[in-house]
C-alpha cells in the first residue's frame, strides 16, 4: 500500500519529571502512584501522574 505523505513522527518528550513540592499532600498522592505505576511497568499512568503533577499549581516563592 502506499501513502500520499510520509508519516509523522513526533519527538520524544525528554524534559526532567516532576518534582513534588515537600509536604504537599496533593503532590505526594500521584508521586506515590507513579512509583508503584512504575514497577509495574505501567508506563501510561506514569505519564499521566507526570501531567498532574506538573499542572498542580503552588504559589511562587518570593526572594
Amino acid at each position: 500500500m502506499t501513502y500520499a505523505q510520509s508519516p509523522v513522527e513526533l519527538p520524544l518528550r525528554t524534559d526532567p519529571e516532576p518534582v513534588p513540592v515537600a509536604g504537599c499532600g496533593v503532590c505526594a498522592a500521584p508521586a506515590a502512584q507513579r512509583r508503584e505505576a512504575r514497577l509495574r511497568g505501567d508506563h501510561s499512568t506514569v505519564s499521566d501522574c507526570n501531567v498532574e503533577l506538573r499542572n498542580h499549581p503552588h504559589p511562587k516563592e518570593e526572594a
